[in-house]
């Protein structure tokens, strides 16, 4: 089979398509004849080599996937073979034939195309659990999104409406990103890189002089002060990624975030794989039956094959990409 192998730390210099045995399902596991994968910027964090993002190399990227059931493993039932699924991978996905958990793997109803569907298993159900469970958004709350016009940035835009809606701010890294943002459904948006103060006094104002409800924000500690400044009394920042690399600067002082009343929650993707399947795999059932009703819509960049992910994590990396990109396999 084809797969994506990262050879060891740094860019596209070093992914390369392989051709490599397919892997078995183990116990409890399903293999899945994959369609269609996600690209997510947890990719270029385990290319660069961030730490606890690979655990050796080679590394097999890809945390998304969507296909026909392959094979069961032991003590599996269900799915079928031959039944349409989608599944969180913890590695491998990037690749024809990728074997998930079965607790992590989800049938997939009439009505959603599978390039769609496989932006669920990471995409749209990361940004589900980020507002719900991590962020406890409330309908009429006041949003704030870093890196807004980006893969989860453009999943809040579209599924905000389904949770009650609410005003939505975003930054972005290039002012040229803005506009694709506001596009997608932002409120207003303004590029980072200003004068942190001045950001600030545009962003409240932006929201009607309001502190801001809530932040998700993926940029490690880096913008932390400035969701501070902008919190509102009982606001919760939710950190859900370390964008730029290398090692976050510590948290704020204790006396800051008693004074602000903050909330500060940290969000692991990984994390919840390993701890709290069962959760994962009903954000991704709430999310595919919102795309089978036709409730939500969602853009995709599809890639024709495996070649030209390397060129599309380089857009990753360099902050150059707009929304979500899946890769066809078929």
């Amino acid at each position: 089979m084809r797969a994506l192998v990262m050879t060891e730390a740094g860019g596209a210099e070093h992914s390369h398509v392989l051709d490599l045995e397919p892997p078995r399902p183990g116990p409890g596991q399903i293999a899945i004849d994959v369609t269609h994968a996600g690209l997510n910027f947890v990719d270029v964090m385990a290319r660069r080599g961030d730490g606890g993002y690979t655990a050796a190399w080679p590394h097999h990227p890809g945390k998304e996937v969507a296909g026909t059931v392959r094979a069961l493993g032991a003590g599996v039932t269900g799915p079928a073979v031959g039944t349409p699924v989608v599944a969180a991978t913890r590695t491998g996905g990037l690749a024809r034939v990728a074997v998930a958990d079965a607790a992590l793997t989800v049938p997939v109803p009439d009505g959603v195309p599978p390039h769609v569907a496989a932006t669920t298993p990471l995409g749209l159900a990361t940004t589900l659990l980020l507002l719900t469970d991590a962020g406890r958004f409330a309908p009429g709350e006041s949003v704030l999104v870093h890196s807004a016009s980006g893969g989860i940035g453009t999943a809040v835009a579209r599924l905000l409406p389904h949770l009650g809606g609410g005003r939505l701010l975003g930054t972005v890294g290039r002012p040229e990103k803005a506009e694709a943002a506001r596009r997608h459904g932002y409120d207003a948006v303004h590029a980072r890189g200003t004068d942190p103060a001045d950001l600030a006094a545009r962003l409240r104002a932006a929201n009607g002089g309001r502190g801001i409800d809530l932040v998700l924000d993926p940029l490690g500690t880096a913008a932390l002060d400035l969701d501070l400044d902008l919190l509102a009394p009982g606001g919760r920042i939710v950190l859900f990624g370390n964008a730029g690399g290398g090692v976050p600067d510590p948290l704020p002082p204790l006396p800051r975030l008693l004074g602000a009343n903050a909330t500060i929650t940290g969000f692991s993707h990984n994390g919840l794989l390993t701890h709290a399947p069962a959760k994962v795999a009903a954000a991704i059932r709430r999310a595919l039956d919102l795309l089978a009703t036709g409730a939500l819509d969602t853009p995709v960049t599809v890639l024709p094959d495996l070649t030209a992910v390397p060129a599309a994590h380089d857009l990753l990396a360099a902050g150059r990409a707009e929304g979500k990109y899946v890769v066809a396999l078929h």
